[in-house]
C-alpha cells in the first residue's frame, strides 16, 4: 500500500501535507450529507503547487477535490481522494477602480470582501446566507448567488475576470489579451471543442431557446452551458464554465469581480396573506415596483420560529393556510426610497393582505425581521431527532406557477411523512428552499428518501419544467438527474465538454457529471447519537471562522465530526483505531480548543463547543488532579501571593541578565518538557496592594462602587511601558470624575473561578463561586452598591456562574449588580467626566467575553469619547489565550493573532487598547506594540 504522505513530501513541504487519522477523519465531511475520507488533505500556497498536484494526481490516478469553507450542502466538496485545502492560505483580497470592482483569491470569506467595499457603498453581487463563512472559491464555483442578487447579478454575471488552471497545468486569465491566443495554440483539442459545441448551440434554435429560457430563472444543474451563447471567445466560455463547475473542470485561483451598490437606505416589512396563492400573486408587482428583496414563507416555516423572543405575536394565531413575504425596498438616499415607496402605496390595495403593511427603516427592527427569515432553517435544525440530519433542497419554479407547485410539494411531504418540513425562499426569482429531517440509519430510510427525491425531481422537471437546483449546485445529490432535467442533447455537451478537459476524471469525480442512477443515495453521512452537543450539530461549519484554532488544530465543526467517528470505531470494535484516534483527539480536540464559545455565537442551532470541551476535560481529571484543583480554591490567596511573588522573581532575572531571559529559558524548557509554560516578557508585577486598598478608601469621594480588581490585575497588572499599574488607573479615573470606589481589604483570596471552570475542574469552580458571591454581597452591603471588575472575561465568568451556586447564593447573585470595566467607564465615568484631549487614531481589540456579552457597541462608544478615529480589525477575533492556556500552547496564541496582527500592523496607531490583561499581553506580543487596558486612555485624556 502506498505511503501517500511521503509521495506528496515530493510536491509540498511536510508541514502542509496532513494524513494522521484525526487529519481524514475530521475533512470527511462538509455541510451537505455526504461522507467521503480523503487519503490526504494537502495546502498548497502556490499556482506552481497546484500544478505539481494536478502531476502527482495524473501520475498515480488519485483523484483532487478543492475545498474553501465546506459550507457546500450538495456534496462537491468531500472526496475519497486528495482534498486541496483552500481556506489558509488564499486570502488575496484588493480593491479596485474606488470599489467598482474586487480582485479576490479563493480563500477569502464573501463577508470579508462585503465588509472592505462598504466605505465605498458597494458589495459583490452573490448573497448566500452563509456569506459570513463562505469563501470566494465556493462562492465562485457553485454560482452562488442569494436573497437580493436574483438571476443578473449571480456570481457567473458579475465576474469581470477569472484567472484558472486546467488539469494539464496551463494557467489562463480572461483579463489578459495574449491569453486568448494562447489558449488556441497551447490547448487545441479544447480550443476546437468548444468551438464545436458553441456552434452547435447557437445553429440549433430549439437548443439556443432551451438554455435562454432555462437562465432566465436560477439554475445551478449541471455546468453553465449559457457561456456558449452569451460568449462568443472561447477563453470567455470556458472561464465563465467554470463558474459552477464546482471544481470538477480546473482550479480557479483568482476573479476580479464587479460589485454592485450596497444601498444605504432600506425599509422592511412583513406582509401577511391569507394563502400561498395570495402571497404568490404579490411577487411580480412587488418585483416590478422594486422591491430589492421579496423572501416568502410558508405557514410552517412561521411556526418554526414563534419561540423567537421579540417575534411579532400574530405570528401565533395566523390562519392554517397564511403564508408571509418579507419585502426590502432600497436606495442610495432617502428621495430614492420614498420613490420606490410610494409605487408601493400604490399597488397595496390589490395585493389581498391580512393586515396594513408596516415599514421600519429602524436598522436593529429591520435586523430583527431577518434573523426571523433567517432563523427558520436553523429552527428545524434545532428540534430534529437525535440521528437524522437536516437536508436543505433548493429548486426553482417559474414564478407565474410558484403557488401551485408549492401546493404539490407540501402534498408531497405528506406522502412521505415529513411533518415538520418547511418552505421558504427568494420569492421573486421562484427559488423556494424546503427543510426536511431525515435519518439514514436504515434502508427503509435511505428508500424513503430515495422515493421522494425521485418525486420531487418529476414534479419539478416534468411537470413545471424548473431547476433541480436553484443555486445550491448540482453536487452528488442531483448528479443523477442533469440529464433528466436538461434532455440528452444539452447533457451531452456537458459530458464532452469534461472529458476534452478531464479525460481521466479525476477533478472531483462524481460530481455534476455520474453515471450510477443511485449517486445520491451513495456515501450518506451517519449522524450517531453522541452527546447533546454533537447530536444537534448539523456540520454547516458556520462557526469555523470564528475558531482559534481553525489554522493549527480543529475547528468546533471537526471535533465534532471526529467525536462522531470515535463513537463509531468504538460501536464497530476497531480497537487500534479508535486508540490512536483517540490520542490525536487529546491535543487537537481538547488541549488547544481555547473554549471561549465564540463559535456559538455564528452556530445556527447554538452550538457552544467549549462547553462540550470543559466537560469532556472534566471527565479526563483523575480524583486527584480534581482535589489538587479544590486544594489550590480552598487556599487561592496563598497561591496568588506565590504567583506574584513568582512573576517579581522573573522581572528581576530579565533585569538582571537581559529582558528576554527568562522568554529564552522556558523556550528552550519547552523543547524538552511540551507543557512547561512559556514566559511572556509583557508579564509584570503588579504594585503594592495595600496601598491601592488605602487610596480607595481615602479618596474623599462618596463610595458609589466596590472594585473588584481581578486576580491578573492584582498580581501581574504592572505597566509593560513604566506606566501606573492597572489598578491605580482605575482608581484615578474615578478621583477625576468624583466617583468613590472601594477596593475590600481581603480581596487578595477572591476569584472568579474562570481559572477553574475553563479547565472543567467543576468542584474547585463551585467552591470559589460560592465563596466570591458571599463575600461580593458582603462587600456591597447586600447589594446597595454595583460590583466593578477590571477584566472582562472575569465578568462573563461570573455573570454566568449562577448554576454552581447554591440555593442561598443565588438569591444573593439575583439582586447583585456586576459590571464590567465597559459599563463603569462609559455610565459612570464619562457622564461625570472632563476630556481634556483626544487622540487621533486608535485601534482596539474586543475580547471575546466582550463580543458575548454583547458590549461591543459600548466598547466603540467609549474609545470615540477620547480618539477622533477608532478601528477594529475585520480580522479581530479570539486571540486564544484562554485565561492561562496561551502560556501552556503558545502555538494557539500565535496561530489565533497572526491574521489580526497582520492586519493592524499595516499603520501606526496612537494607542491600542482592550479590555483583559492576558489578551493584551497576547496581542501586544503580536503585533510588538503595547496593548494596555482602554482605562488609560481615558486617564491620559481627562
Amino acid at each position: 500500500m502506498m505511503n501517500i504522505g511521503k509521495l506528496l513530501e515530493s510536491v509540498l513541504p511536510k508541514d502542509r501535507i496532513k494524513t494522521r487519522l484525526i487529519d481524514v477523519v475530521s475533512y470527511a465531511s462538509d455541510a451537505g450529507f455526504y461522507h467521503l475520507q480523503p487519503k490526504a488533505v494537502v495546502q498548497p500556497v502556490s499556482e506552481d503547487e497546484v500544478k505539481a498536484l494536478f502531476r502527482f494526481s495524473q501520475k498515480h490516478k488519485i483523484p483532487l477535490t478543492f475545498r474553501a469553507a465546506g459550507t457546500s450542502l450538495s456534496g462537491q466538496s468531500v472526496t475519497d481522494g486528495i482534498l486541496v485545502e483552500l481556506s489558509r492560505y488564499w486570502k488575496g483580497l484588493s480593491i479596485e477602480e474606488e470599489g467598482t470592482s474586487v480582485r479576490v483569491q479563493p480563500g477569502v470569506i464573501g463577508a470579508v470582501v462585503n465588509a472592505r467595499l462598504k466605505k465605498y457603498f458597494k458589495k459583490i453581487g452573490p448573497d448566500p446566507a452563509s456569506i459570513n463563512s463562505a469563501m470566494m472559491g465556493g462562492i465562485l464555483s457553485n454560482n452562488a448567488s442569494g436573497m437580493c442578487c436574483g438571476v443578473s447579478r449571480n456570481s457567473y454575471h458579475t465576474t469581470r475576470y477569472i484567472r484558472f488552471m486546467l488539469p494539464d497545468g496551463n494557467v489562463f486569465s480572461t483579463e489578459n489579451k495574449d491569453d486568448y491566443i494562447r489558449f488556441a495554440k497551447e490547448c487545441p483539442a479544447v480550443y476546437h471543442k468548444i468551438v464545436l459545441l458553441r456552434d452547435q448551440i447557437c445553429n440549433d434554435p430549439e437548443l439556443y431557446n432551451r438554455i435562454r429560457n432555462k437562465y432566465k430563472t436560477k439554475n445551478t444543474v449541471g455546468y453553465s452551458v449559457n457561456s456558449f451563447i452569451d460568449h462568443d471567445e472561447p477563453l470567455d466560455i470556458l472561464a465563465h464554465l467554470m463558474i459552477g463547475a464546482e471544481g470538477t473542470l480546473g482550479f480557479i485561483s483568482e476573479a476580479v469581480m464587479q460589485t454592485i451598490p450596497d444601498y444605504p437606505v432600506k425599509s422592511t416589512a412583513l406582509l401577511y396573506f391569507s394563502d400561498i396563492y395570495a402571497a404568490c400573486r404579490a411577487i411580480v408587482p412587488l418585483t416590478a415596483s422594486g422591491a430589492e428583496a421579496v423572501e416568502l414563507m410558508d405557514r410552517a416555516s412561521l411556526r418554526s420560529v414563534e419561540h423567537i423572543p421579540g417575534v411579532p405575536e400574530v405570528l401565533k394565531v395566523l390562519p392554517d393556510a397564511a403564508a408571509a413575504l418579507l419585502v426590502e425596498y432600497q436606495g442610495n438616499n432617502h428621495e430614492e426610497l420614498k420613490e420606490k415607496s410610494d409605487r408601493f402605496v400604490v399597488l397595496s390595495p390589490g395585493l389581498s393582505m391580512l393586515f396594513p403593511a408596516e415599514f421600519t427603516a429602524d436598522p436593529l427592527e429591520q435586523a430583527f425581521l431577518w434573523k426571523i427569515r433567517k432563523g427558520m432553517f436553523p429552527a428545524v435544525g434545532a428540534v430534529r431527532a437525535s440521528g437524522s440530519t437536516v437536508i436543505l433542497e433548493d429548486i426553482a419554479f417559474p414564478v407565474a406557477q410558484l403557488g401551485d407547485a408549492i401546493l404539490d410539494l407540501q402534498e408531497l411531504f405528506k406522502k412521505y411523512g415529513y411533518q415538520n418540513a418547511i418552505i421558504f425562499g427568494h420569492a421573486k426569482d421562484g427559488n423556494i428552499h424546503f427543510v426536511v429531517t431525515q435519518a439514514f440509519e436504515s434502508p427503509s430510510e435511505v428508500q424513503r428518501y430515495d422515493r421522494f427525491l425521485r418525486e420531487v425531481v418529476d414534479l419539478v422537471v416534468k411537470k413545471y419544467d424548473g431547476a433541480l437546483k436553484a443555486e445550491h449546485g448540482t453536487g452528488r445529490n442531483m448528479a443523477p438527474f442533469v440529464e433528466t432535467e436538461w434532455g440528452g442533447e444539452i447533457y451531452q455537451v456537458m459530458k464532452s465538454l469534461k472529458q476534452v478537459i478531464d479525460p481521466d476524471n479525476l477533478l472531483n469525480p462524481g460530481v455534476i457529471i455520474n453515471e450510477n442512477t443511485n449517486a445520491h443515495i451513495l456515501h450518506l453521512k451517519e449522524l450517531p447519537r453522541v452527546e447533546e452537543e454533537v447530536d444537534k450539530c448539523m456540520e454547516c461549519g458556520f462557526c469555523e471562522y470564528k475558531c482559534p484554532s481553525r489554522n493549527i488544530t480543529l475547528t468546533p465543526r471537526r471535533r465534532i465530526v471526529v467525536r462522531r467517528e470515535l463513537l463509531k470505531l468504538k460501536n464497530e470494535g476497531k480497537k487500534d483505531k479508535y486508540k490512536e484516534l483517540l490520542g490525536q483527539y487529546q491535543y487537537d480536540g481538547l488541549d488547544t480548543c481555547a473554549v471561549d464559545g465564540l463559535c456559538a455565537t455564528a452556530c445556527p442551532v447554538d452550538i457552544n463547543t467549549g462547553m462540550l470541551v470543559k466537560r469532556l476535560r472534566k471527565e479526563n481529571h483523575s480524583d486527584f488532579a480534581n482535589g489538587v484543583a479544590l486544594s489550590i480554591a480552598r487556599n487561592f490567596g496563598a497561591v496568588a501571593s506565590t504567583v506574584k511573588v513568582g512573576v517579581q522573581a522573573g522581572s528581576v532575572v530579565n533585569r538582571i541578565f537581559g529582558p528576554g531571559t527568562l522568554r529564552k529559558f522556558t523556550k528552550g524548557m519547552k523543547g524538552l518538557v511540551p507543557l512547561f509554560p512559556l514566559w511572556s516578557n509583557q508579564l509584570k508585577p503588579s504594585a503594592d496592594l495595600k496601598a491601592s486598598i488605602r487610596r480607595s478608601a481615602n479618596s474623599g469621594h462618596a463610595p458609589r462602587a466596590v472594585f473588584f480588581p481581578t486576580c491578573i490585575s492584582r498580581n501581574m497588572g504592572g505597566s509593560a511601558d513604566g506606566k501606573k499599574g492597572i489598578i491605580d488607573a482605575f482608581l484615578s479615573v474615578s478621583e477625576k470624575a468624583g466617583i468613590g470606589m472601594v477596593i475590600p481589604h481581603d480581596i487578595q483570596s477572591t476569584c472568579c473561578g474562570q481559572l477553574f471552570s475553563s479547565k472543567g475542574f467543576n468542584k474547585a469552580f463551585a467552591f470559589t463561586a460560592n465563596e466570591t458571591v458571599e463575600k461580593l454581597w458582603r462587600w456591597t452591603n447586600e447589594a446597595q452598591f454595583p460590583v466593578v471588575l477590571d477584566v472582562t472575561s472575569c465578568t462573563f465568568t461570573l455573570h454566568h456562574c449562577r448554576p454552581v451556586l447554591s440555593d442561598e447564593n443565588r438569591l444573593k447573585f439575583d439582586k447583585l449588580k456586576i459590571l464590567d470595566s465597559i459599563d463603569y467607564l462609559l455610565d459612570y465615568i464619562v457622564p461625570a467626566a472632563e476630556t481634556k484631549r483626544m487622540k487621533k487614531e486608535i485601534v482596539l481589540h474586543p475580547v471575546c467575553s466582550l463580543q458575548k456579552m454583547g458590549l461591543e457597541g459600548k466598547f466603540l462608544k467609549l474609545a470615540h469619547h477620547f480618539a477622533e478615529k477608532v478601528d477594529i480589525p475585520l480580522a479581530a477575533g479570539c486571540c486564544g489565550m484562554a485565561g492561562d492556556r496561551g502560556f501552556w500552547f503558545p502555538e494557539l496564541t500565535r496561530s489565533a493573532t497572526l491574521p489580526e496582527a497582520e492586519e493592524v500592523k499595516q499603520k501606526e496607531y496612537e494607542g491600542y487598547y482592550s479590555t483583559a490583561k492576558t489578551c493584551e499581553m497576547n496581542l501586544s506580543d503580536a503585533v510588538g506594540k503595547n496593548y494596555e487596558s482602554i482605562v488609560y486612555l481615558m486617564d491620559e485624556c481627562m
